[in-house]
């Protein structure tokens, strides 16, 4: 296959190699909408810059890229992204390096942003969150020439690219053990995004280990937001029967549903049981406090950067376990209670 050079990018823009050279090496010299049209001629022809033109341009821009595909509305709320990002941070720092933070509206999206961030030589590495089954973000950075990446997720959705993964399937099951002990047999999962890789892992290990417990399981998706957990905690507490636990997938749509018991007059965890998921200081905070799958979510991010900075240095990469979560026991689980149909 043919290389593309620099030339053909500028003969199909109609601009000088120098205006060229300007727009993918970030330097001044050219506006920024004949750059973006530069940049988007040089991701159309499959643009890639070659190992003696990175050597001779200086090689390292001292910046990794991390994008976010989900509704910025709900990235405000999400603990877990503030911690996991200064996690990432607090590595970046000790080597002076920077982070380009993104947020994006579809994957689509950030497939363009990751093209545009390998013609220009932004960053020297990308942190990939959030996989899909079958993700074609995956496949397009196991690519030749692809820019290093650490993908934060189980490692059958990294299909080989290396990643830093936490047991999610594992802390699933010891939450359903833990609530079948104290003897409840109806428990209930609000889940997150249904398209995300982990919520399909949990989803999987919590109805398998509902089955092997003889406990009835419910699963209901949401976009992880306080609204959608409210609405969900409604929606199951108005069936009939209705759950005696339920397992949320983060911890404010934990306190969401919290706040939605209080309004129908249950108490907590008499009548409803509790668990939360990214154990938060949110979770500390409330009354009763809540039950919580822990791990410690900044050093979880740290290491993420520590394994990015050895793929970027040529190390070969791998599968890095960094924890299990551990079942937080606090105020709102117990024993459940006899209790009547509460009332929407």
């Amino acid at each position: 296959m043919t290389r593309i050079t620099i030339a053909d990018i500028a003969r199909r823009a109609g601009v000088s190699t120098g205006a060229v050279s300007y727009a993918l090496n970030g330097r001044p010299g050219v506006s920024e909408a004949t750059r973006e049209r530069i940049l988007g001629i040089a991701t159309e022809l499959g643009w890639a810059p070659s190992s003696a033109a990175r050597s001779l341009s200086g090689a390292r821009t001292e910046t990794v890229g991390l994008v976010l595909a989900r509704d910025p509305s709900t990235l405000g709320f999400e603990s877990f992204y503030m911690q996991f990002v200064a996690g990432i941070e607090s590595e970046l720092a000790a080597r002076d390096y920077g982070l380009l933070l993104q947020v994006a509206p579809d994957l689509e999206a950030e497939l363009r942003t990751y093209r545009k961030w390998r013609a220009a030589r932004r960053v020297d590495g990308i942190v990939t969150v959030d996989p899909r089954v079958d993700d074609p973000r995956v496949a397009m950075l196991a690519e030749d020439g692809a820019l290093p990446t650490v993908v934060v997720g189980d490692p059958s959705l990294a299909r080989g690219l290396t990643n830093v993964w936490t047991d999610d399937a594992a802390a699933t099951r010891e939450s359903l053990r833990h609530l079948r002990g104290l003897g409840h047999r109806d428990v209930a999962r609000v889940s997150g995004v249904r398209s995300f890789g982990h919520t399909w892992i949990r989803d999987q290990a919590f109805r398998e280990e509902s089955a092997r417990l003889g406990v009835r399981a419910r699963v209901l998706p949401t976009d992880y937001s306080p609204d959608q957990g409210a609405a969900a905690t409604r929606a199951l507490l108005a069936d009939d029967p209705a759950p005696t636990a339920i397992v949320y997938d983060n911890d404010v749509m934990a306190l969401a549903g919290l706040g939605v018991a209080a309004s129908m007059g249950l108490r907590v965890p008499g009548d409803l049981s509790i668990v939360a998921w990214d154990d938060s200081p949110l979770c500390r905070a409330t009354f009763p406090q809540l039950t919580a799958l822990s791990h410690d979510v900044v050093g979880f991010g740290a290491h993420v950067a520590r394994r990015l900075f050895d793929r970027m240095a040529g190390v070969l990469g791998g599968s890095f376990l960094d924890s299990t979560p551990t079942l937080r026991l606090r105020g709102t689980t117990g024993h459940p209670e006899s209790r009547p149909v509460a009332q929407p």
